[in-house]
């Protein structure tokens, strides 16, 4: 019995030694293990972002979207030169214009267009791209090792014949505007809204491109992000961890539709939208669209005075001015975005919202019955009884392509009487008057918007005479219930008026909520004092937006040397940073020379911005007031010969501008 009472103890003690020691033994473990992470952490390489993987990965697990996309008008943004793809007569058809004769053919499975290349002659190109598949069709042509150039004559897929996209211009291998010139180029000016994950890779030092893309045509991941993450996420054989990659959400994907309405209208609007770039390529579906672009305005010769659409602004700038957007109506409440059609047929579209019953997602909506006489007052089934009719005027681009306004306007022939822009009701009745429109409309609703005043009866004649508008101008700028485009379009014309009142009175809109607004309010500062300048626009250095921050970098460059705190300087430093690589990302475009000339002029670095002019002129010729600059800054300089070879070669190159003549005779006088 003593003997067991003794094993007892040494059992218990033992054992309790042991769990002690086990203890130890496991926390040890444990902090090795956290260690182990930490230093794993630590070790580690930064998030990346995933990769792009094609649209063919998304098939097996969305086959309906997919199958709705594969045919649809993004799908065939561009495709490859396969007799499948072309619609075109290549069937030895040749088609004349201004004296040039182009010709189509093929053979061995290739097919070619025959034309007056860059220096005139006449050269055979195999076609190297297609663009688009209705209303017609467009091709592309490598006119130097990777430097693809769209070309004029396109394809009326309805009609089956060729035509000139600009008949009435005389456009000759050399012009800017000819097809082989940097407007027509299709790496700068198009790839990005026709491929998937482009990157243009422009060297400025001999100019050429080494152009990239994930796929041509606007894929699955054009809109949704590279589908890298994502793949891994779907799989259960994968372990995901979102932690792994930068900016993807719980998905893996970098868009992220369920952000809201405006994440998804911005996504849209990255191609839908008539804008400036600031990168390469591509930026990464789900950027904010002011981190990415900076959106024209209502600028004349884009818009009429009134907002309507006037030249090609792809949509976005149109549907920002209308009630549909400020009620949070976004693109897909109508547009199918996979098939990138229409959800309904007609005025269903439109009646899925505006009817007796509703939409209990626009709960401030009129209930009422829309698709009757009694609102349309046209026949049932009438072209006139169409919402879109009224609603959105169409435009044809392009000879043959009809686009429709977005800012889905009420008609309003009395403007047309009064400041003569266009109307719904003329463009069905060409017989009638704009008066006559303007009483019909008056009769059918005595208390309808033609009653309200329009922000363009300021604008049309601001556009004229700003200084004669600066009240209307600063109404419009400073009323937060016009559109944010339109107050930043009144903004812009506000800048030509030398009154330095104006900045005081329009200051409080460097705080405003819209990005447009914030950066036109800009430049409005100069009025000021360099070191009240300084303090309204420091902060707008660190603002959300890019297109505010670069905005603010700008106008430092015209503040007088004024000492930074350290702080403030290092932001300025990382803002005009975001400036120069956008500049840099554009310098295959004559325009970015421009403003680079303008920075050289600003800082009399004259050297620079003559280089900056000479790159505009050779990459465009026929752009005159660079090579007016270029003879005035010579002049300046006391280099008379100098300024004489420049506008002599100017002449060259523009030999019917009177003005250049002109020019010439004022440095011999």
């Amino acid at each position: 019995m003593k003997h067991l009472v003794v094993i007892r103890h040494h059992l218990t003690t033992d054992g309790l030694c042991f769990i002690r020691l086990l203890r130890i033994f496991l926390v040890i473990i444990w902090l090795c293990l956290l260690w182990s992470a930490f230093s794993d952490t630590a070790q580690a390489g930064p998030q990346r972002l995933p990769d792009y993987v094609g649209s063919a990965q998304c098939q097996e697990c969305h086959q309906d979207a997919y199958e709705s996309w594969k045919v649809s008008h993004h799908a065939l943004a561009w495709t490859t030169p396969d007799a499948a793809n072309i619609l075109g007569d290549f069937n030895q058809s040749s088609f004349e214009h201004l004296g040039v004769m182009t010709r189509f053919s093929k053979g061995k499975g290739i097919h070619y267009i025959e034309t007056d290349g860059p220096d005139g002659a006449l050269t055979k190109y195999p076609v190297a791209g297609v663009a688009g598949i209705e209303p017609l069709q467009q091709y592309l042509l490598e006119t130097e090792p990777g430097k693809l150039q769209s070309f004029d004559v396109v394809w009326d897929v309805e009609k089956q014949r060729w035509y000139h996209l600009y008949p009435e211009q005389e456009l000759y291998g050399g012009n800017g505007l000819h097809w082989t010139g940097p407007y027509k180029n299709w790496n700068a000016r198009c790839a990005e809204c026709h491929a998937t994950g482009f990157e243009k890779n422009y060297a400025p030092a001999n100019r050429s491109y080494a152009s990239t893309q994930s796929e041509i045509g606007v894929g699955c991941e054009a809109c949704h992000g590279p589908g890298e993450a994502h793949n891994i996420w779907a799989d259960p054989d994968l372990i995901y961890d979102a932690d792994d990659w930068q900016g993807v959400s719980q998905v893996g994907l970098t868009m992220d539709f369920n952000r809201g309405v405006e994440a998804t209208i911005q996504q849209c609007a990255s191609c839908h939208a008539r804008r400036e770039p600031y990168t390469d390529g591509n930026p990464l579906p789900g950027t904010p669209f002011h981190d990415a672009y900076r959106l024209s305005t209502l600028r004349e010769g884009l818009y009429h005075p009134d907002g309507q659409i006037l030249d090609e602004v792809y949509v976005y700038g149109s549907f920002l001015q209308s009630k549909m957007y400020a009620k949070g109506v976004g693109c897909i409440d109508c547009h199918n975005a996979h098939a990138a059609d229409l959800k309904a047929d007609g005025n269903t579209v439109c009646t899925q919202c505006h009817s007796p019953a509703g939409n209990s997602n626009f709960p401030s909506l009129k209930l009422a019955n829309y698709d009757d006489p009694s609102h349309h007052f046209h026949e049932t089934g009438s072209a006139g009884a169409q919402c879109k009719s009224c609603h959105m005027i169409e435009r044809t681009y392009m000879g043959i392509d009809g686009r429709r306004d977005h800012s889905f306007r009420v008609p309003r022939p009395d403007l047309s009487v009064r400041l003569r822009t266009p109307n719904a009701c003329s463009d069905c009745h060409s017989d009638k008057t704009a008066t006559w429109a303007a009483e019909q409309v008056a009769e059918w609703y005595p208390d309808g918007s033609h009653t309200t005043p329009h922000f363009a009866e300021t604008l049309a004649p601001a556009r004229v005479n700003a200084a004669a508008e600066v009240e209307g101008l600063i109404g419009m700028a400073t009323y937060g219930g016009l559109p944010g485009i339109v107050r930043a379009s009144a903004l812009e014309l506000l800048i030509q008026i030398d009154d330095p009142s104006i900045a005081e009175r329009t200051a409080l809109l460097l705080d405003d909520s819209d990005a447009m607004v914030r950066s036109a309010a800009v430049r409005l500062q100069r009025g000021v004092r360099d070191s009240v300048a300084v303090q309204r626009l420091a902060p707008l250095l660190e603002d959300s937006s890019r297109t505010v921050r670069m905005a603010a970098a700008r106008e430092f460059l015209t503040i007088s040397a004024v000492r930074l705190p350290p702080s403030l300087n290092s932001t300025l430093q990382m803002a005009r940073s975001e400036w120069q690589q956008s500049l840099a990302a554009k310098t295959d475009f004559p325009e970015t020379h421009i403003i680079i000339a303008g920075v050289g002029l600003a800082t009399r670095q004259f050297d620079a911005a003559l280089a900056a002019f000479q790159e505009v002129v050779t990459q465009d010729p026929q752009y005159v007031a660079a090579w007016t600059m270029m003879v005035r800054i010579h002049a300046a300089l006391g280099d008379r010969n100098a300024a004489l070879g420049v506008v002599d070669s100017a002449i060259k190159a523009n030999p019917s501008d009177v003005s250049l003549s002109l020019l010439r005779a004022d440095l011999l006088q």
